[in-house]
């Protein structure tokens, strides 16, 4: 397992800094901001959100041989129910769940027993190796990360069923070490738009809502959600589907480093 940057423990009476990794302080949209949250499926990386269009070929094989005779569409069919049922729950409660939790329900049903623990970490295992072939990672995010870690500390704030997916997937990508902290809603136990996961991230920064910004692309999960954490939110939104404010709504990622100025410009 990939240990998370994030996982480093705080003084909690360490002041926070006055100025941010350059020495200069910046503000975003005008207002003094030390801290930039991001999340990360949609915002740092592209990817699909499917359980089917992958393909999990490796994945059905791996049950078969484990003695559960069913077809390749029938296992998708099946995966994908489980899968929603345990997302109708979450959708309501924001509790969220593993993918040890959705492996395990998913084989108890089918074979009518409690699965070994070593059997649901090996489709686990598979199954996510599959899942990350519709990961991309855009050629400009390691210029942009770099450009805003030199301007404010970061972190990475994210719902996912896996704890070492992000920080993987972080490494691989070359940006690992711009990042201070990695708050995962499996770590937590709360989802966004949560409030729990915001104050999470916000105490392991040790900084106030007034001075951070969080970007995303979930208008829900991301800016609804850090709204009601009194953090300013900012919007991925190409199309301008949702009715905020102009200042709140991003093209692209790459949009923020034309918002972020020195606060003596």
């Amino acid at each position: 397992m990939v240990e998370g940057p994030g996982n480093v423990a705080h003084d909690v009476g360490a002041p926070a800094p006055e100025t941010q990794p350059g020495g200069m302080p910046w503000t975003m949209n005008g207002s003094p901001v030390s801290c930039v949250f991001l999340d990360f499926f949609g915002t740092l990386v592209d990817y699909s959100p499917s359980r089917t269009e992958q393909g999990f070929h490796r994945s059905h094989a791996l049950l078969r041989s484990m003695g559960l005779r069913m077809g390749y569409d029938e296992f998708l069919h099946e995966w994908s129910a489980e899968s929603s049922r345990l997302d109708e729950v979450t959708q309501t409660s924001h509790r969220e769940f593993s993918m040890e939790d959705v492996t395990s329900d998913f084989l108890k049903r089918l074979t009518k027993s409690d699965p070994a623990p070593h059997t649901v970490a090996q489709f686990v295992e598979v199954y996510l190796d599959e899942w990350n072939k519709g990961v991309r990672y855009p050629a400009d995010a390691p210029m942009i990360v770099a450009t805003l870690a030199s301007r404010f500390r970061l972190a990475v704030v994210t719902n996912t069923h896996k704890a070492d997916l992000v920080p993987r997937h972080l490494a691989n990508m070359g940006i690992a070490d711009f990042f201070d902290s990695v708050v995962t809603s499996l770590e937590v136990g709360w989802r966004k738009p949560h409030p729990a996961i915001f104050a999470e991230a916000l105490d392991q920064m040790r900084v106030a809502p007034s001075d951070a910004v969080f970007v995303g692309d979930n208008y829900t999960a991301d800016y609804l959600g850090s709204k009601a954490a009194g953090i300013d939110g900012l919007l991925i939104d190409p199309t301008c589907r949702y009715d905020i404010p102009e200042q709140d709504r991003l093209r692209s990622l790459g949009d923020i480093l034309q918002l972020a100025v020195p606060a003596s410009a």
